[in-house]
C-alpha cells in the first residue's frame, strides 16, 4: 500500500491483560507509521474497569489532540478497549472529539466467558478475588479492578451499558472480527472456544461473532488457510502470518477504508 495520510491521528486502544507494547501491538504501530500515519497509543491499564479507563484514555486524546494540534482523533479498539472508548464517547462526551471508532474482536454484547466465570461463582470469595487482585497488580496498573471489570463485562450488564451508552450520530462506527475454525487452530484458547461456542456459536476463542457485531460496517477477516484467526493472533501478537494473512496488512486496510470516508 502506497503512504498515506489520515485527516486525523490514530490512537491504538488494547484490551484486558495486555499493555502498549510491541510485545502486544506487534508490528503493527510501525507499518502504520511507514505508511505516514501519525499513531499514537491509549495508556490505559491491563484490569482497570470500564470507567477507570476511559478516562485514563481522555488523557490520551487531550495529549494528542495538543500536540498534533487538530481537532479529532480516530480510535482503532482491540476488545475491552471498545468498551472503554464507547464510555468516552458517550457517557463522557467525548464524542465532538472522536471522529470514528473502529472496533476489533470487542464483546459489546457482553462476554460469554465472563457469564461462565460468574455462574460458578469462582470470582465471588475473598481468596479468589484477592489472588485475582495480586496477579493484575504484575501488569504494573495503579489500581487494578479485576472482579469489578469483568462483572461489567456480562451479557446482563453490558445490556445496561449499551443503554446507557448509544452511538453518537458524529462518531463512525465500524466494527472487524475473526473467527477459529475449531478450538485446535490456537491451543490457548481452546477451552474459552468451547464454551463459547456451546452458547453462542461461532467465536474468536475468547469473543462470539454475535458480540463482535457494532457499528455501520462490519467486516470478518478469514484466513486464507483452513485454521482461523483467534483473538489475540488478530493484535498480531505472534508476528508472523496467521492462516496465510498478514495481520498488519489488515489495519492498513482498516486505514485506508477510514481515509475514503474522510477522516
Amino acid at each position: 500500500m502506497e503512504k498515506t495520510t489520515l485527516k486525523y491521528p490514530v490512537i491504538l486502544v488494547h484490551g484486558i491483560g495486555a499493555k502498549d507494547t510491541n510485545l502486544f501491538w506487534g508490528r503493527i504501530p510501525e507499518t502504520l507509521r511507514n505508511a505516514g500515519l501519525h499513531v499514537f497509543l491509549g495508556n490505559t491499564d491491563s484490569w482497570s474497569g470500564i470507567e477507570t479507563n476511559a478516562l485514563s484514555l481522555k488523557k490520551s486524546v487531550d495529549a494528542v489532540l495538543d500536540k498534533c494540534e487538530t481537532e479529532k482523533v480516530n480510535l482503532i479498539a482491540h476488545s475491552k478497549g471498545g468498551i472503554d472508548a464507547r464510555f468516552l464517547i458517550s457517557t463522557l462526551g467525548y464524542a465532538p472529539k472522536v471522529a470514528s471508532l473502529t472496533t476489533i474482536s470487542t464483546p459489546h454484547l457482553g462476554s460469554e466467558v465472563v457469564d461462565f466465570i460468574f455462574d460458578k461463582k469462582y470470582m465471588h470469595n475473598n481468596l479468589a478475588r484477592k489472588v485475582a487482585f495480586s496477579l493484575a497488580r504484575l501488569y504494573g496498573d495503579k489500581s487494578p479492578e479485576p472482579h469489578k471489570l469483568l462483572e461489567d463485562l456480562t451479557t446482563k450488564n453490558m445490556i445496561k451499558f449499551n443503554l446507557a451508552n448509544p452511538n453518537a450520530d458524529s462518531v463512525y462506527y465500524s466494527s472487524y472480527q475473526s473467527l477459529l475454525k475449531n478450538g485446535f487452530d490456537d491451543l490457548s484458547h481452546i477451552f474459552t472456544y468451547h464454551i463459547i461456542r456451546k452458547v453462542s456459536g461461532a467465536n474468536d476463542g475468547i469473543v462470539s461473532l454475535k458480540s463482535s457485531v457494532w457499528g455501520e460496517d462490519c467486516t470478518l477477516i478469514r484466513g486464507l488457510r483452513s485454521n482461523g484467526i483467534s483473538h489475540s493472533e488478530i493484535v498480531d501478537i505472534k508476528r508472523t502470518k496467521i492462516s496465510g494473512i498478514d495481520i498488519p496488512i489488515e489495519y492498513l486496510k482498516i486505514v485506508d477504508k477510514l481515509i475514503r470516508k474522510g477522516f
